[in-house]
Formats: C-alpha cells, structure tokens, sequence
C-alpha cells in the first residue's frame, strides 16, 4: 500500500493570494502547497482522502484515471468542495462515486451541492454519488481495505481520521482523546497536521505536533496541513527529528 500527499497546504494554500514572504515568494517547489487530501494506491485500486478545491489539479497531477471511493475527514471547504469534479470518474464507469463520511457530512453535502442529490430534475452530466455512512465507532471496508476511524477534535468540531493497516493519516487536530489514542497504538507511519508555531484555536502548532507524535511514537512521521507562516521547507526541515519529514505535494511512501 502507498500513500501519496496530493495537498499538503491550509485552507487558503500556498502561495497565497496577494502574500510577498518568504516563503510565498520561494522558487522550491516543496514550497508551493495545494489544500490537505491524499491518495491512497493499494494494488490496482484507488481510494482519495478529500475533495477540496485543487481535487482535479490531484487527480492529474497523479495520473489517476480512475478513482474507487472517496473518504471525507469533514464538510470544511478545502476538503470538500471539489465534489463536482467527480464527474470524470463517473463518465469512465458510468457508476455511481462511492463517500464515505459522516451523516453531518453528508447533509452539508446534501445542503451545497443539492443538484447532485435531487430525485426529480437532475440535470445531465451532474455528478454521481453515493453516500455511505461511518462513525468513529465501526470500522468499514473500501474496496478491500479495512478503515479504522480515528476521531480528533479541530477545535469544537469533530472531525475523523483513518487508520489502514500500520498508517494513519489526521489532518485538521487541535487534540484526541484518550479512547481514540488507544487506535493508534502500533502506527509505524503517520500523517500528522501541523499548522504552524504559534498556538491556535483549532489546530495542532509545532511543537504540539511533534510532543503528539512523541507520544504515538510512528517509526516516522509526516507533517501536513502546513501554514506558510511555517517557513520554507529546506530550513524547518533541518529543525526537526530524524524520524519526522515536512511533507510536501507529492510525498509518497510505502507501509506493508
């Protein structure tokens, strides 16, 4: 099984519009940072962690002609709202896009893309989706692969990982509780959101990350879902443990 990070940027990317730091401005291209989502490649199937804006741009960039399922983390847009561009997935197969996410998932999917849903009306050419409902509490099954739902809190939202085999991937983590911890138990790699350095309201910082990571103990990390107030990637790289990477768009790695 490999995993492969499409996105590893905040809500607003990076570059970001209208910024001239240092790091907006950087010529490496570990540096430039579509929205959070990952693909996860396992034999000849295909399953994507999110849709958010840049989920077409992914899915070429990744030579991913077709797609199995899609697994949602939560309704924020940049995870999201790329829902519509499905469609060429669906025209390949002419079957239906299986989601998987929560019921507050699904109805604000329900809610913004209410043309994809209507029973009566449907324009041609919409999108084909088919929801299917998880929790944190039962573990499912995608296109051979058992799942394990993590929940973690981003802020006062909850908001699920997923644990498939000896990888987990947790994106948009301000903390976990102790009877999710427990799941984690045995992780050899881990994806791991870290927003930036300074404390926030709703995601890990830094150095909340790395003691979070300290306890977890992967055989190596990876850090996502990264801020452009981080700093450039050949410099914070440099900073951190052994085991630790500053991920970047199109890290890919491997676990048995």
């Amino acid at each position: 099984m490999e995993i492969i990070l499409t996105g590893t940027g905040t809500s607003q990317g990076v570059p970001v519009i209208g910024c001239s730091c240092e790091v907006c401005t950087s010529t490496d291209e570990r540096d430039k940072r579509l929205r959070t989502a990952a693909l996860i490649r396992y034999g000849d199937k295909r399953i994507a962690i999110d849709c958010g804006p840049d989920f077409r741009q992914q899915m070429l960039r990744s030579q991913t002609r077709r797609l199995d399922a899609i697994l949602l983390t939560h309704e924020h847009n940049d995870h999201i709202i790329g829902m519509d561009d499905v469609r060429p997935f669906n025209f390949q197969s002419w079957a239906n896009m299986p989601v998987f996410c929560t019921k507050r998932v699904q109805e604000s999917l329900l809610q913004r893309f209410s043309y994809i849903f209507v029973s009566e009306g449907r324009y041609p050419g919409a999108p084909m989706v088919e929801l299917h409902t998880i929790s944190k509490d039962n573990v499912f099954e995608v296109a051979g692969l058992e799942i394990i739902p993590v929940e973690v809190m981003h802020g006062k939202m909850p908001v699920l990982g997923f644990r498939i085999g000896d990888i987990a991937y947790l994106t948009d983590v301000s903390a976990i509780a102790p009877s999710e911890m427990k799941k984690l138990k045995g992780v050899r790699k881990l994806v791991l959101s870290a927003l930036h350095r300074r404390a926030h309201h709703s995601h890990l910082n830094l150095q909340q990350a790395l003691a979070l990571i300290g306890t977890i103990q992967p055989e190596h990390a990876y850090l996502t879902h990264i801020s452009h107030r981080m700093g450039r990637y050949e410099e914070v790289q440099l900073e951190l443990p052994e085991n630790v990477t500053l991920a970047y768009d199109g890290l890919a790695f491997s676990c048995a």
